[in-house]
C-alpha cells in the first residue's frame, strides 16, 4: 500500500510543482499590480468609456427580437457548417449511409430555413408605409 502511494507521487511530482508555480506565479502578479498600481480617482475615472466613445442615455436600451433571431439563425448555420465539414472529409469512410444522412440533415434545415422565411424571420427591413400596405401596430 505504502509502496504504491510512494509510485503514485514520484509518477506525478511534476504536475504537482507546475500547479505550485502556477499558483505562486498568480499570488506574485496579483500583489504587485496592487502594490505598484496607480491609485487615480476623479470624476472621469467613474465614467463608462467603450471604443473612444463616452456612453450618452440610457445603458437600458431595447434591442429588437429581429436582431436574437438573426443571431440564432447565424449560429444554427454556422454549425451546420462544421457538420459538413466534418462529413465532406470523412465522405469516403461513411459511404451511401453517410451521404444519406447528410443529405437528410440538409433537407431538415432546408425545411427549418423556408418556415423562418414563410413567418419573417428573414424580413430585415421594415416594409413601406403606402397606401396598400396597412399600419402596423407598434408593439408588432
Amino acid at each position: 500500500m505504502e509502496h504504491d502511494a510512494i509510485a503514485l507521487v514520484a509518477e506525478h511530482w511534476a504536475i504537482g510543482l507546475f500547479v505550485l508555480a502556477v499558483a505562486t506565479l498568480c499570488a506574485l502578479m496579483m500583489g504587485l499590480s496592487s502594490l505598484l498600481g496607480g491609485r487615480s480617482r476623479g470624476p472621469s475615472k467613474t465614467l463608462p468609456f467603450e471604443s473612444g466613445v463616452t456612453g450618452v442615455g440610457s445603458a437600458r436600451h431595447r434591442f429588437s427580437v429581429k436582431f436574437y433571431l438573426v443571431a440564432m439563425l447565424f449560429v444554427i448555420f454556422d454549425i451546420e457548417a462544421v457538420f459538413l465539414f466534418a462529413w465532406a472529409v470523412s465522405v469516403r469512410e461513411v459511404g451511401w449511409a453517410g451521404f444519406w444522412a447528410a443529405a437528410l440533415f440538409i433537407v431538415v434545415l432546408l425545411a427549418g430555413l423556408l418556415y423562418d422565411s414563410r413567418v419573417g424571420v428573414l424580413d430585415w427591413a421594415p416594409k413601406g408605409r403606402g397606401r396598400s400596405a396597412p399600419a402596423r401596430r407598434p408593439d408588432a
